[in-house]
């Protein structure tokens, strides 16, 4: 029903409860009797119609009518649609006030968890194809590995972003019973070596964050390298920042004749498959939480060896440049 429809509806239905409205009705019904009182009116039916005709002058004429619409326009936001993603993405509004989510909704949240929408209409997209539907919604929660290959800062671009995202730290991950061999013994200490802690603060300002806490110089003292010499280490990574991070672990990897052979995928679901198979001995590109989930929907057994860094989630806007657009919840 539009705006106009409701103001006469509100006012042709005796039991109308809208106070202004009736405030504005009887000021006017109040002037026709004074300005016309010698006015034979036959009956309510046609006073009424006389008042509505009065009313849409009037309020035209102050601009009320100007809103109509506006009240039930939805604001669009599209989310990662895979699992806790989608809940990073929720809890990342929820926080910020602009929507509630049932109680106990956590990490596995998605949108059925929504108690409270806002007037925020959800679009659910694959995480990498987030920042291609900007130009159809108002906003988007897009993983900083994501915007940076979308051209977007996470730093300067987001209008809102994790605080922290500890727990959703990305991680090096193999199959389970792989994790204390010594070819993945000496992929850890080079992932988790100064020279790849310092790439990630100088190559992504802030937009990546590295969560090691005590970096190596690069080796294991406990891997026999000698007899890794010739060795080649098959790793599954996502483009953007974990292959350009691998990069700076195979150049340690190589002083000792060890090579490491990255592989890039685009999607969240064949990195965990090849390395559960044993086509590849490990994959980078995940943070815990969603590889339990996937472990547990898929059987697969991947385990992780080592928490890298940290990719903070944040809102971008898209046919919307500002959050005025988005309404706090009270």
């Amino acid at each position: 029903m539009s705006c106009l429809h409701e103001i006469v509806g509100s006012i042709l239905l005796p039991k109308s409860k809208t106070s202004k409205l009736n405030l504005i009705k009887r000021k006017a019904s109040k002037q026709i009797r004074k300005e016309q009182p010698n006015m034979i009116i036959k009956g309510k039916s046609k006073f009424r119609i006389t008042v509505v005709a009065l009313l849409v002058v009037i309020l035209a004429s102050v601009g009320v009518l100007t809103g109509c619409g506006k009240k039930s326009e939805k604001v669009t936001i599209a989310i990662p649609n895979d699992a806790t993603n989608e809940a990073r993405a929720l809890l990342l509004l929820e926080k910020n006030g602009y929507i509630k989510l049932k109680k106990g909704a956590g990490i596995t949240a998605t949108i059925k968890d929504v108690e409270d929408a806002n007037g925020i209409e959800f679009k659910e997209v694959e995480a990498a194809q987030v920042s291609n539907t900007l130009k159809d919604v108002d906003f988007g929660v897009i993983n900083s590995n994501y915007a940076i290959e979308a051209k977007l800062n996470p730093v300067k671009d987001s209008l809102i972003k994790e605080d922290s995202a500890a727990d959703y730290a990305n991680i090096l991950a193999v199959k389970e019973g792989n994790q204390n061999s010594d070819k993945i013994k000496a992929f850890k200490a080079a992932l988790e070596s100064k020279d790849v802690v310092n790439f990630i603060k100088k190559k992504y300002d802030g937009s990546i964050v590295s969560v090691v806490k005590n970096p190596t110089d690069g080796y294991d003292s406990s891997v026999n390298y000698a007899a890794l010499k010739g060795t080649t280490i098959t790793v599954a990574a996502s483009p953007t920042p974990h292959a350009e991070i691998l990069q700076e672990a195979k150049k340690i990897l190589a002083k000792k004749g060890i090579n490491l052979e990255i592989k890039e995928f685009t999607d969240y679901v064949q990195p965990n498959k090849v390395v559960d198979s044993g086509e590849i001995d490990a994959n980078y590109f995940q943070h815990v939480p969603y590889l339990d989930d996937f472990n547990k929907k898929q059987g697969t057994k991947v385990v992780s060896v080592a928490a890298i860094h940290n990719e903070p989630m944040g809102l971008y806007a898209g046919k919307s440049d500002s959050l005025d657009k988005l309404k706090k919840l009270k």
